[in-house]
């Protein structure tokens, strides 16, 4: 199961700048909390 989620969370950093790669990651994780449904859920402490 995680090879299918891997890929996601791992772009391919060497091709990418620092800002390139920050803004890839927010969007990844944004995608990501959308399909897991925890957009809008209080952040634990």
């Amino acid at each position: 199961m995680f090879s299918g989620i891997s890929p996601h969370f791992r772009p391919r950093r060497h091709l990418l700048t620092a800002t390139q790669y920050r803004t890839e990651m927010i969007i990844r994780f944004a995608i990501w909390d959308q399909i897991t449904g925890t957009t809008g859920l209080p952040a634990a402490a």
